[in-house]
């Protein structure tokens, strides 16, 4: 059975890129947000098994939306997306319960193996 997927970024073609990455590789993506309070509510409604999340959004960026979705999920499986240059947020992020990060540009195969890992594990 397929990992479903709750795929969050402001930009809709960065959505758009990953949702034809993750569908390729059989995930389902059960659904998408565009900034992080977004991304809270469908992790509360969705249930997804992972969580691809883009650092810099409005309303609220990744890293909160990380500390919410923890409070609601201790177990919730979350991967950064982060542009180049981020790396003291990619910390902050990880610091914040974040599985593993990607970096835009990214390369599906490195998209594609990040949600393995996390997905696999416990």
């Amino acid at each position: 059975m397929g990992k479903k997927v709750l795929i969050v970024d402001d930009a809709a073609f960065m959505r758009m890129l990953l949702k034809d990455i993750v569908t390729k590789a059989g995930y389902e993506v059960v659904g998408e947000a565009a900034n992080g309070k977004e991304a809270v509510e469908k992790y509360k409604e969705l249930k997804p098994d992972v969580v691809t999340m883009d650092i810099t959004m409005p309303e609220m960026n990744g890293i909160e939306a990380v500390k919410e979705i923890k409070k609601v999920d201790p177990n919730a499986k979350i991967i950064m997306v982060s542009a180049m240059g981020q790396q003291a947020m990619v910390i902050e992020a990880i610091q914040a319960g974040a599985k593993d990060f990607i970096v835009k540009p990214f390369q599906p195969a490195r998209v594609i193996e990040a949600i393995k890992k996390v997905a696999e594990e416990g």
